[in-house]
């Protein structure tokens, strides 16, 4: 086992990418830290993912462990010599101990269960830890003699944060976030010493009882002893104090280690801390944008049932198949159609379409062309199945619950409750059971799981989960399965990339054991028949025999070109902001030649097409941070159309369904579909346990092979790693995405910055520690991170989640007619109560976070770092939320120069594309945005947009509203209208728990 020296850490740079520019950063600050300390006054800390050590008296702290152990939280034995701490080395949370001076590494806990936050007993022979080895996190004890463990709690579902009573009878430890609890462990009482509303952490008993403990409540976190805060104003980190006298505690706070003598003052003690950082990255970019003239984007694939033909989306339009001819266009009108299904005797086309202003189902019969609507819902009808005997369809809504409907008429009849991005339904063949993928977390404290098989009884609701195989999941909740065989015998389903079959009763439970059935890269599947599946393989579409393996591929040729205009015009505004001066041009003409932009001239009279005097040119916006496909199928066409009505120009994806991608990128480029330029990877690759439907469960390197394969082969623009993935296929990833020139982006700052990583999302978001190391719960970053991303040159995407929090006082954006009419009605209503909400007192904690939160992107961009402007939308308002997370930088600090430069030069600069987005000069891309005022004096003015520019084509926000502000009718009479699901807590549903909603800050729960 490793060491953990500075030479092993410095043997983590990963193969193929330059060294030369490696280098060492000091660090004095630390931010979210935990601290510990000896009988002897020595203090360990983990900073920067490791533990360190601090002597007493001295002020140079020593690393004790490596990059790849990703430690923290550590703890002193009694006697001083060793020290136990929490470690993510092998992509789960297990304790770990060692001497410390930082030799004898040895693994105390293993297996698929996270364990975490231990403590040593006060006699040295057992440890306290929370893990969720018995369902939901619950504290447990190790005999270190023995090994064995003992459950400690059971009567909460959400315990944490253990900690000893001086005399080792009892422990004390964090209930729900809410409740200091104390029990017993010989007798296991149970005592509540400390209930109320604000959110508690870090309890620590005296050796007179006395208890110490952190307390956040509004916009402070306050060190509380006995109930009464003894810190004003200082940032406590919520982690458990240590009583280093009877009336003494060293605590962490501000950035720093600090002691505390509750009859004085405080003191800091100082450390320094020396990490390597890659300052450059060796490696030559590839040009992004989606490649032809060969089509890859086949979206949603599905099999007739006679084996026949293939029905699938590509380039904004359904097609269908037939096996050895030529694909045909059979719905193609603009609006968003997806997920086609066939009806059981081939006649009918089922799918979903915003063509009459929200999702509603459809049916196409292929022989004439006539349309049928079926649905008529106030919500979304979405991903759509037939049943066997072609009677019913199943489908979701915009909230995740699952729907049946007949086609004969009558309102719709809801079968489960909400889901949190559920997979595709599937019927059994006695059309009794519904099978679908959904995520079922491991505990309340942690919204991280794996994707399971649910089997829905249509006739009952009730609903019964399977795990694929003990901790693994099934590879993406879309359109990797579950679904059913033919004959009823089995099911099918992607894992690892690969596809899987698994031998079930006419209930869809399991009956044997599932077998691997290809070991190619695998998505989509579909059956033919009872013997053959058909999958798509890097945007081929192939089928393989379930008995034999033999796999063949299905011809189908496709080409698509990209949308250039010819047109040439002359655009004269009465001022110019280029995208670099400091100030406007006065009276400028635009040349547009094409796409591009030919010359910038002085206005001379007679040359002008376009009259815009009154009007501002400025450079198109990029919203570094979206996931389209994250609810892609609600907005439809609404999505893109919302974008560039509010001068959004570009958008860069760091995570979506692949193929979906692909099928976007190569729709927008081909003009099939309206909407910004669209940089993008495909699924986020993550570790073992996941939540979003589009993140891909890695747990090896040969299975890292398979992703960087996809990545290859449908040309990603960027990879991006999420973050349960452990730090050795991070670095193997980094190694493989720019040995293929693309750039990567994660959820961390360190040690990405030594891996060479180019980027981090989020200024301190979703973190398998359930805390970051960037940015704490008020949004406030001390030097450590600052000096990180200053050193390593890694961009930092904002994405400003406590941004609406301005609508207290400025609501323009949410009353704008483009708002009002874009929006789909839920998401309307949904940016209706965030306005409500910013004027109470959760508006007024989220004003005091943004200011944090702000001010550390503000000492990073005027430190010369690299900040570019993302939203995470739709998680956050599509195109509104960009203005917001802009006038957010203003109101803190930056100019409207430097924050218009993070959604303008600087992310052209990350895509590889400087001088052709973000500037308004010759050979630059016709991407340009006519707006009223001057954006830089007034940053509101950048959302007054007039016209949009979008490779030289105009677009208007009358054109761009027209289709959802009059929308044709019906053509038959529809089945009874139905409201939005109803709202009901199960294991696969989080979206909707109100806490999500009001912890706003760093570690956002919707942060992607």
């Amino acid at each position: 086992m490793q060491a953990g020296t500075g030479a092993a850490a410095l043997a983590l740079a990963p193969p193929g990418i330059g060294l030369a520019a490696t280098a060492g950063v000091t660090l004095r600050q630390g931010t979210n830290i935990s601290a510990a300390v000896a009988p002897d006054g020595r203090i360990a800390f983990d900073l920067v993912s490791a533990i360190w050590l601090l002597e007493p008296g001295g002020e140079r702290a020593r690393k004790l462990t490596g990059e790849l152990q990703d430690a923290t939280q550590p703890d002193f034995a009694p006697d001083g010599r060793s020290l136990v701490f929490q470690s993510y080395r092998d992509g789960q949370f297990h304790l770990w101990t060692m001497a410390v001076d930082g030799s004898g590494l040895r693994q105390l806990t293993a297996g698929g269960n996270d364990h975490r936050e231990p403590k040593f007993s006060p006699d040295g022979r057992f440890l306290a830890f929370s893990s969720d080895r018995a369902g939901g996190y619950q504290v447990f004890t190790m005999d270190l003699g023995t090994g064995v463990i003992s459950q400690v709690t059971r009567d909460r579902a959400d315990v944490s944060m253990p900690n000893w009573s001086p005399d080792g009878s009892a422990l004390v430890y964090v209930a729900g976030d809410t409740a200091i609890e104390r029990v017993e462990i010989a007798s296991g009482q149970v005592s509540t010493l400390v209930e109320g509303e604000a959110e508690l952490s870090g309890p620590s008993l005296a050796a007179d009882g006395r208890l110490a403990h952190v307390r956040l409540e509004g916009a402070r976190r306050d060190l509380i002893v006995d109930g009464r805060a003894v810190t004003e104003g200082e940032d406590v980190f919520g982690f458990a104090p240590r009583w280093t006298g009877p009336d003494s505690l060293l605590y962490t706070a501000g950035g720093a280690l600090r002691t505390r003598v509750l009859t004085g003052g405080r003191r800091d003690i100082p450390f320094t801390a020396e990490v390597p950082v890659l300052g450059s990255r060796d490696y030559r970019r590839r040009r992004p944008g989606v490649r032809g003239p060969d089509v890859t984007g086949i979206a949603s694939p599905v099999c007739s049932r006679d084996g026949e033909q293939i029905a699938f989306r590509a380039l904004n339009a359904l097609w269908v198949l037939p096996i050895g001819q030529e694909p045909r266009k059979v719905v193609s009108d603009g609006y968003f159609a997806s997920d086609p299904d066939f009806s059981p005797d081939g006649r009918f086309l089922l799918y979903s379409s915003d063509r009459t202003g929200t999702p509603d189902l459809w049916l196409h019969e292929l022989a004439t062309g006539a349309e049928r609507r079926i649905t008529d819902v106030e919500g979304a009808a979405i991903t759509p199945r037939f049943a066997p005997d072609g009677t019913r369809i199943a489908y979701q809504d915009q909230d995740g619950a699952t729907w049946i409907a007949d086609l004969d008429g009558g309102p719709p009849r809801q079968v489960t409750s909400p889901m949190f991005q559920p997979g595709r339904p599937d019927f059994s063949p006695d059309g009794r059971t519904l099978v679908l993928a959904a995520v079922k977390p491991y505990a309340t404290r942690v919204r991280e799981g794996t994707s399971q098989i649910v089997r829905v009884d249509i006739g009952t609701g009730a609903l019964r989960y399977t795990e694929v195989l003990p901790f693994r999941s099934l590879a993406t909740r879309g359109d990797d399965g579950p679904v059913w065989s033919p004959d009823g015998r089995h099911l099918a389903f992607v894992m690892e990339s690969t596809a899987w079959i698994a031998p079930v009763d006419a209930a869809g439970a399991f009956t044997g054991a599932p077998r691997q059935v290809t070991t190619e890269l695998t998505d989509s599947l579909s059956w033919r028949d009872a013997e053959h599946l058909v999958f798509l393989n890097g945007g081929r579409l192939r089928s393989v025999h379930i008995g034999t393996g033999e796999v063949s591929p299905i011809a189908l040729e496709m080409r698509w070109n990209p949308a250039r205009t010819s047109e040439h015009r002359v655009v004269r505004v009465g001022a110019l902001w280029d995208g670099v001066a400091t100030d406007l041009r006065r009276d400028v003409d635009v040349v547009l030649a094409g796409e591009r932009v030919a010359a910038v001239l002085p206005a001379q009279d007679g040359r002008a097409q376009v009259e815009a005097r009154e009007l501002t040119a400025m450079p198109g916006l990029v919203d570094a941070h979206v996931h389209w496909h994250l609810r892609g199928r609600q907005w439809g066409d609404r999505q893109g159309r919302t974008w560039l009505a509010y001068g959004v120009t570009t958008t860069r994806s760091p995570g979506d369904p692949a193929y979906q991608m692909q099928e976007t990128r190569e729709a927008l480029s081909s003009g099939d579909r309206v909407g910004p330029r669209y940089f993008a990877t495909g699924e986020a690759i993550d570790g073992g346990r996941i939540y979003y439907n589009f993140m891909r469960p890695t747990l090896s390197e040969h299975q890292l092979d398979l992703e960087m394969r996809r990545a290859s082969t449908l040309d990603y623009d960027l990879v991006k790693t999420y973050v349960r993935l452990p730090v050795h296929l991070q670095r193997a990833a980094i190694a493989r995405a720019h040995a293929e020139g693309r750039p990567l982006s994660s959820h961390y700052v360190y040690p990405a910055a030594h891996l060479g990583m180019d980027g981090m999302e989020h200024t301190g978001a979703t973190n398998r520690l359930g805390y970051s190391h960037t940015c704490d719960e008020l949004g406030r970053s001390y030097d450590d991170a600052v000096e990180l991303f200053l050193a390593s040159g890694m961009s930092i995407t904002p994405t400003l989640f406590t941004s609406p929090a301005l609508y207290a006082s400025d609501r323009s954006l949410v009353d704008d007619r483009r708002t009002r009419v874009l929006f789909p009605p839920w998401e309307y209503q949904r940016l209706l109560g965030e306005a409500a909400d910013a004027a109470g007192p959760d508006g007024e904690t989220a004003r005091a976070q943004l200011a944090g939160q702000v001010e550390m992107v503000l000492r990073i961009h005027r430190g010369g770092g690299f900040v570019i402007a993302g939203t995470d939308s739709p998680l956050d308002n599509i195109a509104v939320s960009l203005h917001m997370n802009l006038r957010a930088m203003v109101a803190h600090g930056f100019t409207p120069h430097e924050a218009l430069t993070t959604a303008t030069r600087n992310p052209a600069r990350w895509l590889g594309l400087q001088g052709e987005l973000g500037e308004i000069r010759p050979g630059a891309y016709a991407d340009l945005v006519l707006v009223e005022g001057d954006p830089l004096t007034d940053i509101t003015a950048a959302a007054a947009v007039r016209t949009t520019y979008r490779g030289g084509v105009p677009h208007t926000p009358d054109s761009l509203l027209a289709p959802f502000e009059t929308t044709p009718t019906a053509t038959s009479a529809p089945v009874t209208r139905t409201g939005p699901a109803a709202r009901e807590t199960n294991p696969a549903y989080w979206w909707h728990e109100p806490e999500w909603a009001q912890r706003l800050c760093c570690d956002h729960p919707r942060s992607t």
